[in-house]
């Protein structure tokens, strides 16, 4: 959009501007990515039974060997 980049313009010298885009890209793209990775959670969430954590305990603890 032309006031995106006439406020990129106005804040960012020249020569960080594509630093500044590809940083900004990156935070986005990350974002997009854990939403999407969240939303799969919460599928498998409601399609399993809850587990206590005293279960997830000694299932780590026998997986452990201990």
């Amino acid at each position: 959009d032309d006031d995106v980049k006439a406020e990129l313009e106005s804040m960012v010298e020249s020569g960080f501007r594509s630093r500044v885009i590809n940083e900004a890209l990156r935070k986005e793209l990350l974002l997009m990515r854990r939403k999407g990775l969240s939303a799969r959670l919460d599928k498998l969430r409601a399609k399993t039974s809850p587990v206590s954590t005293r279960d997830v305990v000694a299932l780590i603890r026998r997986d452990r060997g201990r």
